[in-house]
């Protein structure tokens, strides 16, 4: 059970991370990100990269959550769409956020 719970507040994390990043505050990205890009870009960039880790932080929630429902109902089935769920999400999440820092900083690295 705490692991369903661990993942939750993962989630929660990575979604007040993203909001903050959605307003312009890049503060919890590398220094790279921060220095690079330009302050009239800092809003459009960290809509981006927010958004991305928004959205990853829905993905790791409906993973734990999906996964509790799965060990309480002993069914298969919500351990493979838990996990479709996640993958889907990481994926979309993270292409958004590797859109944006290509965008604005010519390279995610």
């Amino acid at each position: 059970m705490s692991g369903y719970i661990a993942s939750v507040v993962v989630g929660i994390i990575l979604i007040v991370v993203g909001i903050s990043n959605t307003k312009g505050n890049i503060s919890s990205l590398h220094s790279y990100h921060r220095n690079r890009v330009s302050d009239e870009d800092r809003l459009p960039f960290g809509r981006l990269v927010g958004l991305g880790t928004i959205i990853c932080g829905v993905g790791v929630i409906a993973f734990g959550a999906l996964s509790a429902v799965a060990d309480y109902l002993k069914n298969q089935t919500f351990y493979i769409i838990a996990s479709v769920s996640l993958g889907v999400a990481l994926v979309v999440g993270l292409g958004i956020a590797f859109y944006g820092m290509i965008k604005y900083n010519k390279g995610i690295f």
